[in-house]
């Protein structure tokens, strides 16, 4: 067998680095209502609507949903941006959410709390690198998580989401065609193993989803024997081989509701409680934890740039216009086809009960 050589591209989480994340300091409770209202207000008078992802700030979250936005995973953004008639569009998460919403919407403004929120999925998949290794594979259709800039995006066949990524490369592999995926690893082994298609996978990962640890999550399991354990596939194999359920954001929030099951763990970013909750008000949700060997802290499962998300900064983008997200044109019109087929293919799709239901 011919050894193919895949770039990896380090990507240093930023509480890693000298002076850590950015520390968002909390707000008192007056301040708080204060920034609540006045977002509320702006929205009206920009003719905005918040689009937030299930990982940021309860308070953002709950903001969208009180002023008629949305609170979903990439997919669901896309689609709510793209449908809604409001001339601005408010993107709360990470920098590639908002570049995504610009390509389905050239002619709608969109703006982020801040420009400094970025993936390290989309980090660890860079455009000058990723561009050079498709091109060496031209027999293989081009796969890529949402989780990736408009340039990659750009190069791609294909932009999928967690909540689609099987289907869609099922499709391919009906039609005969072989893989080129980017940019999780543990995402596209998941999808390999499900379908059984030729992948080749980039070897890229979530710094959150990958701290994940099966040992200390069998020990918690074994503290709560009925519990359920909830997991994104973008977690590691051993994660993911533990799971009673295996499936997007949206599709994990659904399976807390449906299934009978009162305490639940969940292996994904601990934002995604505040829509658990709302959907299963009198289960219990548990962190996964993250602790395990060179580890700082129990669970450290909040994506660092997700929570550069804050009230203050969301009120600032809305009334200074800042933070305003651009794509060059040839490059929006390129992104563009692999985009809409992402959003083309999903028409009509209810995706919630998506979901890999584990059987023991």
């Amino acid at each position: 067998m011919t050894q193919i050589d895949i770039p990896i591209i380090p990507v240093q989480n930023p509480r890693d680095l000298p002076g850590g994340a950015v520390e968002i300091a909390p707000l008192g409770t007056e301040r708080r209502r204060e920034l609540i209202e006045r977002i509320k207000n702006l929205l009206r008078e920009k003719d905005a609507v918040l689009v937030a992802h299930y990982y940021t700030d309860a308070d953002i979250q709950k903001i969208a949903d009180e002023t008629g936005g949305m609170v979903a995973d990439s997919l669901e953004m896309a689609r709510f941006g793209n449908r809604h008639p409001a001339t601005t569009l408010v993107v709360a998460g990470v920098r590639f959410m908002g570049e995504t919403a610009k390509i389905l919407n050239p002619e709608k403004r969109v703006l982020m709390p801040t420009l400094e929120a970025e993936c390290s999925l989309d980090l660890g998949c860079p455009a000058d690198q990723f561009v050079p290794f498709c091109d060496a594979h031209p027999d293989r259709t081009v796969v890529v998580y949402a989780n990736t800039s408009a340039a990659v995006k750009a190069r791609a066949d294909w932009v999928v989401t967690s909540s689609i990524a099987v289907r869609v490369v099922s499709h391919l592999l009906d039609q005969g065609e072989s893989i080129l995926w980017a940019p999780d690893k543990y995402l596209g082994s998941y999808v390999q193993q499900v379908t059984g298609a030729d992948m080749l996978l980039w070897q890229g990962s979530c710094v959150v989803h990958e701290t994940f640890k099966a040992k200390e999550l069998a020990a918690l399991k074994a503290l709560h024997a009925d519990a359920a354990i909830l997991v994104h596939p973008e977690s590691p194999q051993s994660v993911i081989d533990m799971a009673d359920v295996v499936g997007s954001t949206t599709q994990l929030i659904q399976a807390a509701h449906d299934l009978p099951n009162s305490t639940f763990i969940v292996a994904t970013d601990n934002g995604i409680f505040y829509k658990m909750k709302q959907s299963a008000p009198h289960k219990t949700f548990l962190e996964a934890p993250t602790a395990g060997a060179g580890a700082t802290c129990h669970s450290c499962a909040h994506c660092p740039w997700m929570e550069m998300n804050a009230l203050e900064n969301l009120a600032a983008a809305l009334e200074s216009g800042d933070n305003e997200i651009h794509v060059d044109e040839a490059i929006r019109r390129k992104a563009l086809r692999s985009t809409q087929r992402m959003i083309d293919f999903s028409q009509g799709l209810d995706t919630r009960r998506f979901y890999a239901r584990v059987e023991a």
